[in-house]
């Protein structure tokens, strides 16, 4: 996910820091396969299937988790907690990942979209977009995290989050996902953490609260010549705990899960400089439900 194309900022990230949320982000455990060859990019070789899954698995929990761990410290919800506040909150049944029509959104709070309507399909856009921005590269830059925590949570809640994600965006943590220890890039490499919403589910509602659960597939890592953390695919589930605030859905608490994750195909992996050519030329969206 990243603040620019994809409608979401032009930053750097941190979701997860994981815990990441980045505020805000995901993790989650596949099986990647790599090219043959014999170049040192990071992607040209094969590797076994349970190094490849083992790697997916370090970075992934440490990149898409850190939103769930933060929140967890300060008290969040839990998947099964009831934000509707009591057992005045209806539970709605499990709804079909086909579009609806309605448009998501009349607006923008800064790059992160707003203005989502007061009922179950506003809250389920607003879960997407929200796990989108949290989960992006963007998370990991202190300045472009504080925005993205400001547009997409409870003011309520921000401060307290803002000084446990910066704890939890740390130097080791930077080390770990390839970063230099200050948090930027390493010179001709790009750092990819993207969060592709596959679908959401409303666990409760109630007039000013609700429950979403959003199914992510998420890519972390780093793309390029020379690259020894290669972009790998992550699947994971973020659970919104929302509350209508200032005429708009905004995050109260949240966490994440593993999965549900899908065997692996056979796709062949691409090279580090298509991967790294991806991330820079495709755009993401504003995600309608």
């Amino acid at each position: 996910m990243s603040l620019g194309d994809d409608g979401y900022g032009g930053d750097s990230r941190s979701g997860r820091p994981d815990d990441g949320y980045s505020t805000l982000g995901g993790t989650r455990q596949t099986r990647t396969r790599f090219a043959d060859g014999t170049g040192g990019d990071g992607y040209g070789s094969r590797r076994p299937a349970r190094s490849s899954r083992s790697l997916t698995m370090v970075v992934g929990v440490v990149v898409l988790l850190v939103a769930a761990i933060a929140f967890a410290n300060m008290g969040g919800g839990s998947g099964d907690s009831d934000s509707s506040g009591g057992s005045g909150g209806s539970k709605a049944g499990a709804a079909p990942t086909a579009a609806t029509g309605t448009k998501p959104v009349t607006g923008k709070n800064g790059t992160i979209a707003s203005g989502f309507a007061h009922d179950e399909q506003g809250a389920q856009s607003a879960a997407t977009n929200y796990a989108v921005a949290l989960g992006s590269a963007e998370m990991f830059n202190a300045t472009a995290r504080r925005g993205i925590l400001q547009a997409t949570h409870d003011p309520a809640v921000v401060e307290r989050l803002q000084t446990d994600l910066n704890k939890a965006y740390s130097a080791s943590l930077f080390k770990n996902v390839g970063l230099n220890e200050d948090g930027s890039t390493p010179s001709g490499l790009t750092f990819v953490s993207r969060t592709v919403p596959v679908g959401t589910k409303v666990i409760k509602q109630s007039n000013d609260k609700a429950t979403v659960e959003v199914w992510c597939t998420g890519l972390v890592g780093m793309a390029g010549q020379g690259s020894t953390k290669p972009v790998t695919e992550t699947w994971f589930t973020i659970t919104e705990n929302l509350k209508w605030v200032q005429n708009d859905w905004k995050i109260e608490s949240s966490n994440q899960t593993e999965g549900p994750t899908p065997v692996t195909g056979d796709n062949r992996a691409s090279t580090a400089d298509d991967i790294a050519g991806a991330v820079e030329e495709y755009g993401g969206f504003t995600y309608a439900r």
